[in-house]
């Protein structure tokens, strides 16, 4: 099925549909409640990055909040098809998977098994913000006012929204949260600081999420020989941060330079960073030697 000139195609259950043809039910629970899940992975010019390590986290996600669907094997053609579908193949492209318990009446309790979960998946471009890999980026710092369950990547994303908000306002790039006196993560994305030539980062555990890239980074720190430890980071550490980026799947590696007005080192990506962003960039972006040149 071609792209239609007025409208990407989308999957929604059971076909590809024009996006402008396609429909939800005012009964979907994921508008009543919020109750779904959702994972979005980023395809480098046909060629999805870490596709298994994102089933596996929406596997976790579907599973903690019991949601029973049995689709996880077909997604990967479906999402392949929609990526050709819409012309993307040659583009640096995202993917949105998002499953919802389905339509039912509203109630708060779960809905029978004759209930079917809502699948809808859709494709866009997804290009790399150069200038703030190359430059960095300032962010703020808040208290953390999401639930407890932040290794569930739920659609329920308010919080991190009005949180967001907060710091496109103030012309900051991202917005680190703070629980209990200590970093557990960004808004959509992970944390980590350089302090003494260690890179530290949250451990996984029910305050963030376990973030696809952030694996990405614990390996290369591996086989580049660059210490990390995985422990909570303190808010009253911030000024000994020799470098700070953070990770995830539209940031890839990203520098942070300034944190609430306050230079981070010596207000620019460090050594560090740099070398990890390279080795990141082999992994995804290959000969496409634009990205190198220009951060590099």
């Amino acid at each position: 099925m071609p792209l239609a000139a007025q409208s990407s195609i989308v999957y929604l259950n059971d076909r590809f549909i024009s996006k402008d043809k396609a429909f939800i039910s005012t009964d979907d629970r994921g508008f009543y409640f919020a109750d779904g899940v959702y994972e979005v992975i980023k395809y480098y010019k046909g060629i999805p990055f870490c596709f298994e390590d994102h089933l596996i986290r929406l596997r976790n996600s579907l599973s903690s909040v019991r949601i029973e669907f049995e689709g996880i094997s077909m997604l990967r053609s479906l999402c392949d098809q929609l990526i050709e579908d819409n012309l993307l193949k040659s583009e640096y492209a995202g993917i949105y998977i998002q499953i919802t318990r389905g339509a039912a009446p509203r109630i708060h309790r779960f809905p029978g098994k004759e209930v079917q979960p809502t699948l809808f998946i859709r494709a866009f471009t997804m290009p790399p913000f150069l200038s703030d890999l190359e430059h960095g980026i300032r962010v703020i710092t808040r208290e953390d006012i999401r639930w407890l369950r932040c290794d569930i990547k739920s659609i329920a994303l308010l919080p991190n929204t009005m949180l967001y908000q907060q710091a496109v306002e103030l012309d900051a790039g991202e917005c680190f949260l703070v629980r209990d006196g200590n970093y557990t993560e960004a808004t959509h994305s992970n944390i980590a600081a350089v302090i003494g030539g260690i890179v530290y980062t949250h451990p996984d555990s029910n305050l963030i999420l376990p973030g696809i890239t952030k694996k990405v980074l614990i390996r290369l720190c591996h086989d580049l020989g660059i210490r990390l430890v995985e422990r909570p980071v303190a808010r009253s550490e911030t000024n000994r941060f020799e470098e700070c980026f953070i990770t995830g799947t539209g940031s890839e590696i990203m520098p942070v330079v300034e944190i609430d007005g306050n230079p981070v080192g010596k207000g620019k990506p460090g050594p560090i960073t740099r070398r990890l962003q390279k080795e990141f960039f082999k992994l995804t972006y290959g000969m496409d030697l634009f990205i190198h040149n220009r951060i590099m």
